[in-house]
């Protein structure tokens, strides 16, 4: 086999490795965590944890509301084996038209715009929101939309009216 003929490795291009989850071992999350429940992102609203028994560990039961489409799940995991906690980042924008198809156009504040969100619904707070949010641009009010970014998952959240005095 001469120079020129050894093997050659090619990999594939792939993103920064940036993952969309941490782990962190189930007796550490408590009420007001976050989690993965069957690979959605989810709000534990209450933990409970029995003891350990003659032949196992202790179990944490977790009941939790999907923080995109408030189903409740429950999860029942050994507290000392690890599960997936999201990365959950919240961010401001003000709100400056939303068009006829339900997108909004929101500028953070840097003053870069966005336009590809629409309107929450699917559920009824997120469907409040909305009509909340149609409300305040129709009466004029200049409003800031709190973005909940989740797993890949953009989702406007929570609305504060900005008061110019």
């Amino acid at each position: 086999m001469s120079d020129d003929e050894h093997d050659v490795e090619t990999f594939e291009s792939a993103d920064a490795g940036a993952s969309h989850t941490v782990p962190m071992q189930a007796g550490s999350v408590r009420k007001g965590g976050f989690m993965v429940i069957k690979g959605r992102p989810t709000k534990v609203i209450e933990v409970t944890t029995s003891k350990t028994g003659k032949h196992g560990h202790a179990k944490c039961h977790f009941t939790a509301l999907d923080i995109f489409t408030n189903k409740k799940v429950e999860e029942l995991v050994p507290s000392s084996h690890n599960l997936e906690v999201p990365i959950v980042n919240r961010v401001e924008y003000t709100l400056l038209d939303i068009d006829e198809d339900d997108h909004m156009s929101l500028m953070d504040d840097k003053g870069d715009t966005r336009e590809d969100l629409k309107l929450p619904g699917g559920h009824a707070e997120a469907e409040k929101l909305a009509e909340d949010l149609r409300t305040a641009f129709d009466d004029g009010k200049e409003v800031q939309v709190t973005i909940l970014c989740s797993m890949g998952i953009e989702q406007a959240h929570a609305i504060k009216e900005v008061n110019n005095s």
